[in-house]
This record gives structure tokens, C-alpha cells and sequence, in this order.
């Protein structure tokens, strides 16, 4: 059938055209449907049409087979498998069956399907299918998924999360920290303009996680308004980890998350953390004034780390609230200031530096001051504009100065933790949160959501979420068994999925050939192959 293009409003939509005969004219004529656009370059069906091709596709396998075959089957199984092993292991196949007792199977389904295919969307679901096993053992349509998502609750969600979190070590620090994911629709409610770490420019959500850093697994998620800015996210997502019933909530963040009333709210919590700060803040300015003339000296130094560390312990002024009489309380609660330095790290702030530095002073002769620079170019400099001499600027050295002489210093607060070697070796491991946002946005399709409801966003968001730990859990066996010098995570999927499985109509179930090389896969990554 003929297609067509139209670009309306900066958007790329895309047409059937087909010819009807018009018996009042006497003559054919051109008809024009609606069926879908084209995003980032990629043909997006409309829901209509995505049903129409899954409905013609089912009616032409019906026509070729004249006898049906229920029971003869012959699918891939060798990558499910290892997903099948891993929810046996983590529990999470008994989880969404004590949450989700009629929907626990497709969910499974939908969450390998999303695993194991990279970047590929839900509607493309039934030709995987086809030649997949799964945990559902039948196709999931469009229309189904669109049924199915909605059904997935808050209530449902929380009690899986709640579970899950009832099987991870109580003495693991969680990591925290939030991403944004952009969005076509303008029909969700918390789809707000914000600041986008994707930098593409769309309205967003933002999407808060929690992640494990013993069993380097996913703990927790929130969807948040794409507005809303990190430091306002602290209060409730302890309110919602409490939930869980971990017994000892230790978080780790970044220092976006720094605000006096964060701290107060942590401790009210009785939650230990980890915690960046800005190296500008006036008591961390105090402890670096006082100690700054002995940074080079040799016992500061910590071979292992490459870093001149002192520590300091303090006394918080902490407040809190009384709920009932609001008498505001006021306490001193032990804090860690644990101060870093580093000489290269000041040499390269300080290259960089001069480079913004000229950055600026080019944009300043050429007029081409970005309106989201100017602020900080008149924090540097005096700048003075006249139609006869045009744009000068004078360097404000004593502001100058103030910035260079913090290279090279970083700081980290801890209620819990008094070895700032530790302390550090904890938060650089917070990375592995990073890598994770990478994968819900890449592998699992998360970068720009393009669901029209509220109810499908979160069914949706919960499916990845599932996805991610099956994800995160291969990444983890694969980093402890060194398979990364050899092959990527989609490179073992890969070697696992061409393994068979045959049922035969009046005949015993039995898996096809299995290498020593897949077996030994399958024993590196802590799980048995197929019997």
C-alpha cells in the first residue's frame, strides 16, 4: 500500500494512501488514513495500525497451517533460561507471583523480551515470541499490553519492592541519585521542562533510583515532576524506603542533594549517609581555611588513594519539629567532614578553568554571550558595552582567585563513618547507579517514553525496573567472572540464545546441543545450564 509523509509543526507524519471508487462520481479516488510518525528517525505506528499488522499476521500463519500445532513447538531457549535461573535465584519470579498472581507471567515475558532485545519496542513483542520460550508460552499483543500495564498498581508495586528489599543484606549502603527521561506526550501530568541531563531540549519526568551497593542490584524507583530539582527529592524518598522495612536505611548521594533541611530530615530518620558537598559552603570553607597551609604535608598523604586527607568531627546543629506541639527541637548530632586534595586534580581545574575563562572573553568580543552564561561571565568580569567602542570587560581578579585557590578539594560528609579511606571507597562505587540509568535508557528503551496515560507509564516503568535487576544481576556475575575482557553483555545473550528446545506431539520435551563453552558460561555466571 502506497505511504506518505507530511511535516506538520516540525513533526514527521506518516499516511496510507488507497484508491476507493466513489459510485455517486463514477470514479477512484485517493484516501488518505492517519498511521503513525517518524521519532529520531524510526517509524512509530499508531495503536490502530500496530493492531491491524498483528491481526494480518496471525490470519496468514492460520492460512498456511492446515493442521494445528499446539503441541509441536521448537523455540530458542538458552538466553531465557539464564533468566529463568536468575528469578529462581533472586526470588523475583516468586515476588510478582505473591504480587501479581494473575499477571506474573506476562510480566516476566515482557521483562525478558526487554532484556534480551536492546532498544526494541513493546509492539514488536509477538515476532520474539514466535520463536522465543517464555514464561507466558504465548504472544502479548499490543492491545494486551495495553490492558496489562494499567493493571500494575502502586499498591502491587510497593508490596514486590517491599519483598525484594526483605532478601538484600541489611548492611548495604543504597545509592541514590535521579535521571531525566523525556517525553513526546503532552497528555502526563508530571511531563514538565527541567533541567534535561540528556540535553535534547523536550519536557520531561525525572526517575529517582535506589541501587544496592553489596548485591548491585536495584532497590527502589520514584517517578518525580520533570521540574523538580534534586535537593527537593530527600524527604520523601525516605518516607517511601521506610516503607520497605529495611531495618538501617544508609544512603549515599552527591552533592546536588546537600541542604541543611536534607541533613535534619536524614537524621530525624535515623538514616546513616554518605553525602558530597559544595566546597563553597561556609563551615566546609572553615575546616579547609583551618588545615589548608598543612595540605602537603607527608602524613596527610594516602598512598593507596594518591589523595592528602584530613578529617574532622563536628557537631551538627541539628532541629527538628515536634508533629504534635510543633516545639522546635534543637540537638548536636556527631558528624564526619572527611577533606581531600589532590595536586593534579588542581593542575587540570585549573586548565579548565582557563579555558572557560576564554571561552567567555571570545564570546564577549564576538557578541555571542549565551543568555545562561552571562551570570557567571559577570562573576568574573567587569563588563562594560558603549555603541561606540563596543563590548570591554576588565577580570575581576579577587573573584578569580576565590575560585582557583578550592582546586583541587573535595569534600564528603558521613554520620556513620569515620575512616575517610572507606568513606571514599564507598562513594566512588556509586557509579555503578550511573551505569545503570544507562542501561534503563539504552537497553531497555527508557530514553524518551512515548505512552499516552498515566496508568501505562507506570506499568511501564515497572516492567523496566524488573528488567533492570535481571539486567544488573548478568552485569554483576559477568564483572566477578571477568567476562568483560572477552565479549559484551549482548555478545553472551548472543552465544546462550541459539540453544533450542523441541516438543514433539506424543514425545518427551528435550533441549537441543549445548557446548562446553556454553556450559562453562552458564557455571561462570553462578547458574545451571539446561538439563
Amino acid at each position: 500500500m502506497p505511504q506518505g509523509k507530511q511535516l506538520i509543526d516540525g513533526r514527521e507524519y506518516v499516511y496510507d494512501y488507497v484508491s476507493v471508487w466513489n459510485k455517486a462520481k463514477h470514479r477512484s479516488e485517493q484516501k488518505r488514513e492517519y498511521i503513525g510518525r517518524i521519532i529520531d528517525g524510526v517509524f512509530v505506528p499508531n495503536k490502530r495500525y500496530r493492531l491491524r499488522q498483528e491481526l494480518a499476521q496471525e490470519q496468514a500463519v492460520q492460512k498456511h497451517c492446515s493442521k494445528p500445532t499446539v503441541n509441536c513447538k521448537r523455540l530458542f531457549v538458552g538466553a531465557t533460561h539464564l533468566l529463568n535461573e536468575i528469578g529462581e535465584k533472586t526470588g523475583i519470579k516468586q515476588d510478582l507471583k505473591e504480587c501479581f498472581p494473575q499477571l506474573y507471567r506476562e510480566i516476566l515475558s515482557l521483562a525478558y523480551y526487554l532484556a534480551l532485545e536492546p532498544d526494541t519496542p513493546l509492539y514488536r513483542f509477538g515476532r520474539w515470541a514466535q520463536t522465543h520460550g517464555h514464561p507466558y508460552g504465548k504472544n502479548i499483543s499490543s492491545q494486551r499490553s495495553s490492558e496489562l500495564l494499567p493493571m500494575i498498581t502502586e499498591e502491587h508495586k510497593m508490596n514486590f519492592l517491599r519483598l525484594q528489599a526483605q532478601r538484600r543484606s541489611e548492611k548495604e549502603y543504597l545509592f541514590y541519585d535521579s535521571t531525566s527521561i523525556s517525553s513526546y506526550s503532552e497528555q502526563l501530568k508530571q511531563v514538565k521542562y527541567g533541567k534535561n541531563k540528556d540535553g535534547d531540549g523536550l519536557a520531561q519526568i525525572n526517575l529517582a533510583l535506589l541501587f544496592g551497593q553489596q548485591s548491585r542490584l536495584p532497590a527502589y524507583y520514584r517517578k518525580l515532576p520533570g521540574n523538580i530539582t534534586d535537593v527537593m527529592t530527600i524527604k520523601n524518598m525516605v518516607a517511601g524506603v521506610k516503607y520497605l522495612d529495611i531495618a538501617k536505611v544508609m544512603l549515599v548521594m552527591d552533592r546536588g542533594y546537600y541542604s541543611d533541611n536534607n541533613l535534619n530530615d536524614l537524621m530525624a530518620k535515623h538514616c546513616k549517609f554518605i553525602m558530597g558537598a559544595k566546597i563553597s559552603l561556609k563551615f566546609i570553607q572553615t575546616w579547609i581555611e583551618l588545615d589548608r597551609a598543612d595540605f602537603d604535608r607527608r602524613e596527610l598523604y594516602n598512598s593507596a588513594t594518591g589523595l592528602f586527607i584530613k578529617t574532622h568531627s563536628m557537631e551538627w546543629d541539628y532541629r527538628a519539629v515536634k508533629p504534635r506541639s510543633g516545639r522546635v527541637l534543637h540537638e548536636k548530632r556527631r558528624m564526619y567532614v572527611h577533606i581531600y586534595y589532590n595536586d593534579q586534580h588542581a593542575t587540570d581545574d585549573k586548565i579548565r578553568f582557563n579555558k572557560q575563562l576564554d571561552a567567555m572573553e571570545d564570546d564577549m568580543l564576538k557578541g555571542n554571550m549565551k543568555p545562561e552564561r552571562e551570570k557567571e561571565c559577570r562573576k568574573y568580569y567587569e563588563v562594560k558595552a558603549t555603541p561606540v567602542r563596543g563590548v570591554s570587560f576588565k577580570p575581576k581578579q579577587d573573584e578569580i582567585d576565590m575560585a582557583r585557590k578550592n582546586f583541587g578539594f573535595f569534600v564528603l560528609l558521613s554520620n556513620s563513618i569515620k575512616d575517610p579511606v572507606e568513606t571514599l571507597r564507598i562513594y566512588r562505587a556509586k557509579d555503578m547507579i550511573e551505569k545503570a540509568f544507562g542501561n534503563l535508557k539504552d537497553r531497555l528503551n527508557m530514553r524518551r517514553t512515548s505512552v499516552s496515560s498515566e496508568e501505562a507509564l507506570e506499568g511501564k516503568l515497572f516492567i523496566q525496573f524488573v528488567a533492570l535487576i535481571y539486567i544488573s544481576y548478568v552485569k554483576r556475575a559477568m564483572d566477578d567472572a571477568g567476562l568483560f575482557k572477552n565479549k559484551t553483555m549482548q555478545e553472551l545473550f548472543d552465544d546462550l540464545d541459539v540453544i533450542e528446545k523441541y516438543q514433539i506431539p506424543e514425545s518427551q520435551t528435550y533441549y537441543g546441543e549445548i557446548t562446553d563453552k556454553q556450559r562453562a558460561l552458564y557455571t561462570a555466571l553462578g547458574v545451571n545450564a539446561p538439563a
